[in-house]
């Protein structure tokens, strides 16, 4: 089984952990965060496990630091939703492993008593590949946004648009490696040796 839970990336002269906003948390939580190796220029990453993390939290996060930040989604280590703001109050979101995500937000028909049997029937697989291809038209603008939003944090990007939406439609065993090597491929300093546990 997986890693299903958030990881959170922003930037901090002290360690995130002590950031109010986690210290505001119950204790017996502090257990169930792992962080990462840390990337030079201050930028952090936290693994939370679910349930620690709540979506205002992004904004008094970017608030507090006055920098940049961004948080993944994650369910059981194959599907992500990465959500970053800005300090100017913009916003980007992208999935990572779209076949994965497809499969997650396809809607079931109301007419189906058994789930479990409607993901074998070729209806479901169209329902995937229509979603999927829903998804793929939004990459584009998703790359777009996280490329605005790597250069407000002020890091110098050479990456190519296109580089991005390759990572964005890319597929991996664990969604955290991909989430790590957009942060990478964004600009953003490399850690000194790889962080994503699984």
């Amino acid at each position: 089984m997986g890693f299903s839970g958030h990881l959170v990336f922003a930037r901090s002269e002290r360690p995130l952990l002590e950031a109010p906003l986690f210290g505001s948390t119950d204790p017996g939580l502090r257990n169930d965060v792992h962080e990462w190796q840390p990337r030079p220029g201050g930028w952090q990453t936290l693994q939370l496990e679910q349930g620690i993390w709540e979506d205002e939290y992004l904004f008094t996060l970017v608030e507090r630091t006055g920098a940049p930040a961004c948080v993944a989604d994650v369910s059981d280590s194959s599907v992500a939703l990465v959500s970053g703001l800005d300090t100017n109050g913009r916003r980007w979101q992208a999935w990572l492993n779209l076949d994965n995500a497809a499969a997650l937000l396809v809607e079931e028909p109301e007419d189906v008593d058994d789930v479990s049997l409607w993901v074998t029937t070729p209806e479901f697989e169209e329902a995937i590949r229509h979603k999927r291809a829903e998804l793929d038209t939004e990459v584009q603008a998703d790359a777009e946004g996280a490329l605005v939003w790597a250069s407000a944090a002020g890091v110098q990007t050479a990456s190519q648009q296109s580089r991005i939406e390759e990572l964005l439609r890319a597929r991996e065993t664990f969604v955290e490696e991909l989430f790590d090597a957009l942060l990478d491929e964004l600009g953003f300093p490399e850690a000194a040796q790889s962080s994503p546990q699984p």
